[in-house]
């Protein structure tokens, strides 16, 4: 069973930096991808950042350039550090996990940013 617990979220004003949390039961880098998804009010969940067990990070086109996801598998926790926060980014951020064609998820974490 993987566990995947969020953290970070919270209420920040548009310009302002967040960075988000994911600790996973297990060496981060033992998955074949994780990600960080979001789901705004009313609009189907969206994939923000991807990360794949190589290392190699993908990023929604609404976040590049603002956005960097990254990992310490120390730690066994995956990081989205969100600069230049945007009203249109407030979301409830989940923590992904592939393997063995299994997706696991969190339960997510609550970011809302004000104008």
């Amino acid at each position: 069973q993987v566990h995947l617990v969020e953290s970070g979220g919270g209420l920040v004003q548009a310009g302002g930096s967040l960075r988000l949390s994911c600790v996973a039961s297990g060496n981060i880098f033992s998955f074949y991808a994780m990600a960080w998804y979001r789901q705004a009010p009313g609009k189907q969940r969206e994939l923000v950042a991807t990360m794949t067990s190589r290392g190699t990070t993908n990023y929604a086109d609404s976040v590049k350039g603002r956005f960097a996801i990254s990992g310490d598998n120390a730690k066994n926790t995956l990081y989205l550090q969100m600069n230049s926060l945007e009203t249109g980014d407030t979301a409830v951020y989940y923590c992904n996990a592939l393997r063995n064609g299994f997706n696991y998820w969190g339960r997510g974490t609550q970011v809302t940013v004000s104008s």
